[in-house]
């Protein structure tokens, strides 16, 4: 599937809402209607070719069910696929308020349903591993999962929590199969990065496919190499492409990241 996550088009899409786990009020960071409405975004994916969205929380002008309902259906009447809503907040390890994000995060899993999406991307946590902070964490997401039998809830290989494969293998022992992984291809570095992504790779089912940007375009040597790494592991999942480089151009290189992409998995 050609896969796009809306994370890569902030600056097509023009704004986007804030609003937190800590109850921050929400406000735009952007002025309404500066860019590419996201009720319009699935018939530009179909356009250029993609069939597969993943969406960020804040992406969303609106949680009104009118406004999901009316999204969902321009999804549908392109035949766009929504993948993920990616929740991008909320700390489940939270050492004081982890019961206020675990709601805060149930609530926007109400909104991935109602938008029927296939999964949704809980964050692990924020706070640096322990044994308990981890078993707590796949706890947790457990139970988000139980909560939301209709859609499938999974984790990311993201922030402190999940440094290296260690720890997003006991936070999935300890959701006991109720959660699954996305694979982020370029949260991690160093000189483990790809052996780090091949120890989590055959439990991962979808996928941020991240190339970094130099001023000369994309970093291809890594891209190739982390992507020969899920191809090795058998992996047929999504590849949602992703982008955050300074090139305003994002269509294009997105373009460049999928032609690298189709290489890999031709």
């Amino acid at each position: 599937m050609s896969a796009v996550s809306s994370w890569s088009l902030h600056r097509t899409l023009g704004s986007y809402v804030s609003g937190d786990a800590a109850g921050r009020p929400p406000g735009s960071l952007a002025e309404p209607g500066a860019g590419l409405a996201l009720s319009d975004l699935p018939a530009e994916l179909r356009r250029r070719g993609y069939d597969t969205l993943q969406i960020c929380h804040f992406h969303l002008p609106s949680r009104e069910q009118g406004y999901l309902t009316d999204l969902r259906a321009a999804l549908g009447a392109d035949e766009i696929t929504l993948d993920a809503v990616l929740i991008d907040d909320g700390d489940l390890t939270h050492p004081t308020d982890a019961d206020a994000h675990q709601a805060w995060i149930d609530g926007w899993l109400d909104v991935a349903t109602a938008l029927g999406a296939h999964r949704a991307r809980v964050i692990a946590g924020k706070q640096q591993p322990s044994p308990e902070r981890l078993h707590t964490s796949g706890r947790r997401l457990a139970a988000l999962a139980a909560d939301h039998p209709e859609i499938r809830v999974v984790t990311e290989n993201w922030f402190d929590l999940t440094a290296g494969p260690t720890e997003v293998h006991t936070i999935l022992d300890a959701a006991d199969g109720r959660v699954g992984l996305l694979i982020d291809l370029g949260n991690w570095t160093g000189p483990d990065k790809y052996d780090n992504l091949a120890a989590v790779a055959r439990r991962a089912e979808t996928c941020h496919a991240k190339c970094h940007f130099t001023a000369n375009g994309p970093r291809q040597d890594d891209f190739s190499s982390s992507l020969r790494v899920l191809r090795q592991a058998g992996y047929a999942g999504p590849l949602a492409l992703v982008y955050d480089g300074d090139d305003p151009d994002e269509w294009a290189c997105l373009e460049q990241e999928n032609a690298i992409a189709a290489r890999i998995f031709a």
